[in-house]
């Protein structure tokens, strides 16, 4: 990557502050476009030259008092563009307060850099205000750490920025390592802490086109070609993507897809494939799975990939870590395709009646569901049963249906860890849109701020895919863990988020759990089901978003395709 010449080189007086300019003018230049800040007086050179940055239209700056949030809006941004979000911090519990983005990021191969300012070595272990080991403070969760020392204005301190600009950027996309994942620069600084900034448009002048968003893990290896095999299955879970969709129907096998894998969708897609899973003439004669992504939203899965007698296949394109329920999976592979064989196979009669079975069974079961079931309309007009369907109480399986059906290729849908997840995987139908879960540990944590992030980065654009809504879909345990998020800062752009949030009171996704059962009805309450009523109508005028309330089939329809101008919360009461 090209260096800025010593003509375009940045002295403003403050080491601190000549180092932090080169290292964001590095960050524009290999193709980073957003940084987010929570400020702080020891990071004051670094938000300084990000604002000034901004204002030269070299990045987009975004805003947020609580790291935590901040840190899983910069998760969302990656998330959406493929490329690491730059976050930076001040020192002391403001970088730990990073680590539960850091972990999402780093089980779910999410680029990401965070760049924690500290003391300089002479105030660190002497009870300096403010000052804790930070270096390696994320332990392993990190693809690279570096403990910068505190720049004291030498010439060769821009090219050092741009080093380690690049080693940052090469080891977030795991250019070198098929391992992407979180970095973690600690930059020291002394005083003076900052100095005035005024940049001219040669600062950005030798930075390159925005990168095209690199596939996770970089080049992969050569494909492996997969022959055929009689009752085979194609799993995707968190992450699959369309290849997995592709090679399923290449290969004429059925494909279980859950709902966050970007590969819902195609001729084979068996949407309940809980149910048959466990039935004996379905799940119980599968000889082989072969899984893409992270599957995690059933209990189903893995409990067929641990079973005596199934070949288990993983395709794991990138991470050290990989998917081995039971420790039971032998064989790994980069990336995979349907053989010659296969292929030719897919058109036989015996792999016809195979796939045919899977999906025309879960056809007919998902047509039997009487949530799905809607009167017709009669020639003359609405009748009783009609007018009752439409004035109905909302439902868990209402909300999913309804929230999927007003979900299109243009916009980006996001789902909470919670029970409504699950509500939806079981039984929408396949439709090519863009799904997205934190499901790499997935945590209730940081969900409002991730969907925030892919708002933003896929608004604004002149491309038809900019014009449309972020819908994000949770519980409001979900909601309240997260309520920070939701504090706009002023002057940022207003994205088109709907926050649809399905209020039973608590955490009724534990009612479904085997606790349930054994545990004392107040016992589990209280510690379980935590119930919380909040008022949402005064907790979204307080943080200045729009607001609306549905509680029949026709409200809630009304609001969903009515399209938000700017952040909306909508509350639906749910039975628990």
């Amino acid at each position: 990557m090209p260096e800025l010449p010593a003509s375009q080189q940045h002295s403003s007086g403050s080491p601190a502050t000549d180092f932090s300019v080169a290292l964001l003018s590095a960050f524009v230049r290999l193709g980073v476009r957003h940084v987010v800040l929570s400020p702080g007086a020891r990071s004051q050179a670094l938000a300084l030259a990000a604002a000034e940055l901004e204002r030269l239209d070299c990045l987009r700056l975004h805003v947020r008092l609580d790291e935590r949030s901040a840190g899983f809006l910069a998760l969302g941004l990656a998330v959406e563009t493929g490329m690491p979000a730059l976050v930076i911090m001040t020192s002391g519990t403001a970088v730990a307060n990073l680590h539960p983005a850091v972990l999402e990021a780093h089980h779910s191969g999410v680029p990401l850099i965070v760049l924690s300012a500290d003391r300089p070595a002479e105030l660190r272990g002497i009870r300096s205000n403010q000052t804790t080991v930070q270096p390696g403070i994320f332990g392993v969760a990190t693809r690279l750490c570096e403990d910068v020392p505190a720049p004291e204005g030498a010439l060769t301190e821009a090219a050092d920025a741009t080093d380690r600009a690049r080693r940052a950027t090469d080891a977030a996309l795991g250019l070198q390592t098929n391992d992407p994942g979180p970095v973690q620069l600690n930059l020291a600084f002394r005083e003076p802490l900052s100095a005035a900034i005024e940049l001219s448009a040669a600062a950005c002048a030798a930075a390159a086109p925005v990168a095209a968003p690199v596939a996770a893990g970089g080049a992969l290896d050569a494909a492996t070609a997969i022959d055929p095999a009689t009752e085979t299955v194609v799993i995707a879970g968190a992450g699959a993507g369309p290849e997995a969709e592709e090679f399923a129907r290449a290969g004429g096998w059925p494909l279980l897809a859950e709902v966050a894998s970007g590969a819902r969708f195609g001729p084979n897609l068996v949407v309940a494939y809980r149910e048959l899973l466990s039935e004996p003439e379905f799940g119980g004669v599968v000889r082989r799975a072969i899984v893409f992504g992270h599957p995690t939203l059933s209990r189903e899965i893995p409990s067929l990939l641990q079973r005596d007698g199934v070949e288990v296949i993983v395709v794991a394109p990138f991470g050290a870590e990989r998917y081995n329920p039971g420790h039971r999976v032998h064989r790994f592979e980069r990336a995979v395709v349907a053989s010659e064989r296969s292929v030719t196979a897919a058109r036989s009669s015996e792999a016809r009646r195979w796939r045919g079975r899977w999906v025309i069974t879960s056809r007919e079961l998902l047509a039997d569901d009487p949530e799905a079931a809607a009167p017709a309309i009669n020639a003359r007009g609405i009748t009783r049963s009609e007018l009752a369907f439409l004035r109905a109480p909302i439902t868990r399986p209402m909300l999913a249906d309804a929230v999927w059906a007003a979900s299109w290729p243009h916009d980006r849908l996001v789902f909470g860890a919670s029970r409504l997840i699950r509500e939806a995987d079981r039984r929408v139908p396949g439709k090519k849109i863009s799904v997205h879960s934190n499901r790499g540990l997935a945590g209730i944590d940081g969900t409002v701020a991730t969907a925030f992030g892919i708002a933003m980065a896929s608004q604004g654009g002149t491309e038809p895919r900019s014009a449309g809504t972020t819908r994000l879909l949770l519980g409001d345990l979900t909601l309240l863990h997260d309520v920070g998020s939701l504090l706009l800062t002023p002057g940022e752009p207003r994205p088109r988020l709907q926050v649809i949030v399905g209020v039973d009171g608590g955490g009724s996704i534990f009612d479904g759990l085997e606790v349930a059962a054994t545990a004392p009805a107040d016992a589990l309450d209280r510690v379980l089901f935590t119930p919380r009523h909040v008022d949402l109508a005064a907790l979204a005028a307080a943080y200045g978003w729009d607001y609306a309330r549905a509680e029949t089939r026709t409200e809630l329809e009304h609001a969903l395709t009515g399209a938000p101008t700017g952040p909306t919360i909508l509350e639906v009461p749910l039975a628990r």
